[in-house]
């Protein structure tokens, strides 16, 4: 290979020359580890979210960031799907299915009618609708942004954020949007909170910021609550509208007090300069690696064949060394334990803490209900509840990633014996934008009567008195209507009309009670499902990512003592031969290893740790 440098050998390079060389060994478990890692450094996508409370301006946003005007706009809810952005030659989009137990499928619809499909489209064939994804050929999306536009948070009988939330620890940036006309608000800090533990990278954008001239006002409050709620993000204010005439006159001054500069400087440096650190650690981890596994069985061959006595030696210990990873392979039943036992105690406490969460809610409800009058209060009701709702399954959804991480780490103390080993990721990713569109649905009261028919009911009741009484007072020689049958019937009438509403109030409180149970019965029986799905996926690449870090340590023991045994039986004529190869080898991987560790030295000396 020659004597390797950081900056002075390609990435890809690197990866090339240690895919062959694992490749040469036999080693396909390092080949696909490896062949990830080069994928991930081919294709540098940065996948950026938007989202935010409902009518925040995520629609025009996008459109002012793109330079396009893609996403419908307007003063009603327009996003409905998650809009997927990405980059290609010929502008198409697709709609996104998942059938039962199949993997998604695509079906191609008009660049017009990104607007109006929705999930109940006759496109989707009684499917469930992912996402609709848009390729369009521009420069921001060329350079590798991903783009992806969700629904609005909040809102009646809309409850995402679990997905939002899902689809934010996949991303490499989160953007939340937050219109100037007021201060943040308690559900908006709670969803930024929530965010920021998900995703390292978040920025809340104050949109709208040419409408509202108090804005710096509100920017200051906002940077306040953020403080005090300690959470730690950066706070942009931007103008999608002077962006778009800026980009239309071709008007620097106009793009400048848009915001959008600061925007992407922010895009520049937290995101893209963060994701390329990222992604170095990872391939210096996987080439030391490589390096190490690689090394192993070819210095054992080496010694075997330079000195038999040293080589006998060395058996003597890779046999040791087998017998100690073959001890760990048997006791994969150790760990493996520990992992059922972990995700069924995750399964139990994640179920309890949502249904003791619902029935929290359901509660306070009930009580509310019970002491108003729902008729006059359901839109409020609903606002309240359907917010409720969506904080209780995002505040359930980081409690089982931050015990998911917690099991991971116990895990992984069962390796201890063969050294520190990589965490896995441990959350779902996109499969949870299938929870965008929201788990439940909040129907409306049926309206109270109207005046006319209040009046119909005091004079039905007013009736009964005044023919009672008036047929009464006919025996002292008064009139049918006189004085005291109009009195009497002024009572009767009045307590009929309180009765009546009473029982009116009565029943719309049995109606509310019994929707708000309706619509926390579906959100549970939905957020049961997506959480054991979540916890299964979440099962699979914990047991998958430990039984190869298992079955590594064993095969490269494996290999190293077939190499040394084999070299004591080889031939002498064949043995100056083979030392040769063997050395130009073990320089390769010298290096190799040499390289990697100079990409921790200077991303140590560039920025630290990264943490991904």
């Amino acid at each position: 290979m020659g004597t390797l440098a950081p900056n002075a050998v390609p990435l890809t390079t690197v990866l090339s020359d240690t895919v062959a060389a694992a490749r040469a060994a036999g080693r396909d478990d390092l080949v696909g580890r490896l062949e990830k890692v080069a994928g991930r450094v081919r294709d540098p996508r940065h996948r950026i979210v938007v989202t935010g409370q409902r009518g925040q301006g995520k629609s025009r946003f996008v459109n002012a960031l793109l330079g396009l005007d893609i996403c419908e706009v307007g003063d009603d809810t327009t996003t409905v799907l998650p809009l997927q952005l990405s980059y290609g030659a010929q502008p198409r989009a697709h709609l996104v299915l998942a059938d039962r137990g199949a993997d998604e499928s695509r079906v191609e619809i008009p660049l017009a009618d990104i607007g109006v499909v929705d999930h109940r489209s006759p496109l989707a064939a009684g499917k469930q609708v992912v996402r609709i994804e848009v390729e369009l050929p521009n420069q921001l999306l060329a350079d590798g942004v991903v783009l992806i536009d969700t629904p609005g948070v909040g809102g009646h009988g809309s409850t995402c954020t679990a997905g939002i939330l899902g689809v934010a620890a996949a991303a490499d940036a989160v953007l939340v949007l937050s219109d100037a006309s007021t201060e943040l608000t308690e559900p908006e800090l709670t969803f930024v909170r929530q965010i920021r533990e998900m995703c390292p990278t978040v920025a809340v954008l104050l949109t709208k910021t040419d409408l509202y001239p108090h804005w710096h006002q509100v920017l200051e409050a906002d940077r306040a609550h953020l403080t005090r709620a300690d959470v730690d993000v950066t706070l942009i204010p931007v103008s999608a509208l002077l962006r778009a005439h800026a980009v239309r006159l071709q008007d620097a001054q106009l793009g400048l007090e848009s915001g959008f500069g600061a925007l992407f400087g922010f895009l520049r440096d937290r995101v893209v300069t963060r994701d390329h650190a990222v992604t170095r650690v990872a391939v210096a981890r996987e080439l030391s690696s490589a390096a190490e596994h690689l090394a192993l069985a070819l210095g054992s061959e080496l010694v075997a064949l330079r000195d038999p006595a040293l080589g006998s030696a060395a058996v003597n210990e890779l046999q040791s060394a087998r017998t100690a990873a073959a001890d760990l392979q048997r006791r994969t039943a150790s760990w493996q334990q520990t992992l059922a036992d972990g995700i069924t105690d995750l399964v139990g406490d994640i179920d309890h803490d949502l249904r003791e969460r619902l029935r929290g809610t359901a509660r306070t409800g009930q009580e509310w209900i019970d002491e108003h009058d729902p008729g006059r209060h359901w839109g409020a009701i609903a606002e309240w509840l359907t917010g409720t709702v969506d904080t209780a399954l995002g505040e359930n959804l980081l409690l089982t990633h931050r015990r998911a991480e917690l099991l991971a780490e116990r895990i992984a103390d069962h390796f201890a014996e063969i050294g520190a080993v990589d965490l896995p990721e441990v959350h779902t990713g996109m499969d949870d934008e299938r929870t965008l569109v929201g788990s439940g649905s909040l129907s409306e009261l049926e309206p109270d009567i109207g005046f006319t028919s209040k009046v119909l009911v005091g004079m039905r009741g007013s009736y009964g008195g005044v023919l009672m009484v008036g047929l009464a007072t006919t025996f002292a020689g008064l009139a049918m209507l006189n004085p005291i049958s109009l009195g009497a019937g002024l009572i009767v009438g009045g307590k009929a009309y309180r009765d009546d509403k009473s029982a009116r109030l009565a029943r719309r409180r049995i109606e509310a009670n019994a929707e708000v149970r309706r619509f926390l019965d579906e959100v549970a029986f939905q957020a049961g499902k997506d959480t054991k799905d979540r916890l299964h996926r979440i099962h699979r690449a914990l047991r998958d990512h430990f039984a190869g870090v298992a079955e590594r340590s064993l095969r490269s023991i494996d290999d190293s003592l077939r190499a040394a045994q084999e070299a004591a039986t080889m031939a002498a004529t064949q043995r100056a031969e083979r030392v040769i190869v063997l050395e130009r080898q073990l320089n390769a991987v010298a290096e190799l290893r040499r390289y990697a560790d100079s990409m921790h030295t200077e991303q140590g000396r560039t920025g630290g740790t990264v943490s991904g």
